[in-house]
């Protein structure tokens, strides 16, 4: 659950980037958002790891 709860405040954070990105054209904050799906993936990747670990032991 705690790494669903970076996923939660990354996606926050980068909320602000997105809006300048996509609203005022600015190029580095679209160079941030992109980072920050970066880590949203890696993340998600180790939460779908942990569930499929933690579903496998439950049996």
């Amino acid at each position: 659950m705690e790494k669903f709860s970076k996923v939660k405040e990354l996606l926050a954070s980068v909320e602000a980037d997105a809006e300048k990105f996509y609203n005022a054209g600015n190029s580095a904050a679209g160079t941030r958002v992109r980072k920050a799906m970066q880590d949203l993936k890696v993340l998600a990747q180790d939460i779908r790891t942990e569930i499929t670990e933690k579903k496998n032991t439950d049996k």
